[in-house]
């Protein structure tokens, strides 16, 4: 089986996108509407290769989502991309602290996305 993708974002229009752009990769794609569902997904799937998540999310943000993970001690065993419109430099050094290992600011180009996913997914747990 191929390796496991949390898509963690509130649009559904994004979460398709971003499975188009790894669409023929070989991923097992996973989705969660915001931080509250992915952790849930997270906590029952144990082999998670990495999680794509956006920031700014009702319920649970992208950025407490960290936290919990950090808390819990996945970090950084479990790869977290933040995917998301947000750019602010101060908001990008917080998800580094917290365990980030990445960010792509949206929209994105499929291409640089399916790479830095390939990239980060290799380091997960197969």
């Amino acid at each position: 089986m191929g390796k496991r993708i949390l898509i963690v974002d509130d649009s559904p229009s994004v979460r398709q996108q971003v499975a188009q752009a790894l669409g023929g990769s070989g991923y097992e794609l996973l989705e969660a509407g915001d931080g509250q569902e992915a952790l849930a997904c997270i906590e029952s799937t144990a082999d998670l290769s990495l999680v794509l998540c956006d920031v700014n999310m009702p319920r649970m943000n992208g950025l407490e989502l960290l936290d919990k993970l950090h808390e819990q001690g996945r970090l950084p065993k479990l790869p977290v991309l933040m995917l998301t419109t947000e750019g602010q430099p101060a908001l990008m050094q917080r998800a580094k602290q917290a365990g980030a290992m990445g960010w792509i600011v949206k929209p994105f180009k499929p291409p640089l996305l399916a790479a830095a996913v390939q990239k980060l997914a290799a380091a997960g747990p197969s």
